[in-house]
């Protein structure tokens, strides 16, 4: 398999189902804030459609802490495979598990059953420099960088 930066590739927008509550980056990962600074992280739906199905998620661990677009999790498709970089700075606090047994939920669900991991989020003001959901649309039909 080929080693695909999932940033860089653009096709038609799969554009229809942008959670309008998240907030994204522009390598296409997202970040629902939960309650307090606890934010709950994945990639988008237009990132699995580009890696098409996915068989491996290698998590991070509890506990790791990470900057702002330091890569966290990999995510292995029949096509490629890809880092996910954390859209906020704090500490990994949970994992989603069931991504080990069933790293298809990603692609079924990406926005719920498919999240990747938690973070306790250090300055929860560093999620305003991400894209709403309409900024998101533009950036994927656009191909920005």
């Amino acid at each position: 398999r080929a080693y695909t930066d999932i940033r860089y590739r653009t096709r038609r927008p799969p554009m229809s189902g942008i959670p309008k509550e998240l907030k994204y980056s522009k390598d296409h990962e997202w970040i629902r804030r939960d309650h307090g600074n606890v934010g709950t992280c994945g990639i988008t739906d237009h990132a699995q459609e580009m890696l098409t199905d996915v068989v491996f998620v290698e998590l991070p661990s509890v506990g790791f802490e990470v900057r702002k677009g330091d890569r966290v999790a990999v995510v292995e498709s029949v096509k490629a495979v890809s880092d996910v970089y954390s859209p906020a700075t704090g500490k990994v606090i949970e994992v989603n598990t069931e991504l080990e047994e069933s790293p298809g939920l990603i692609n079924s669900d990406p926005y719920g059953e498919g999240w990747i991991f938690r973070l306790d989020i250090e300055d929860v003001d560093e999620l305003d420099s991400l894209m709403d959901a309409a900024a998101y649309q533009r950036h994927v039909e656009t191909g920005d960088r």
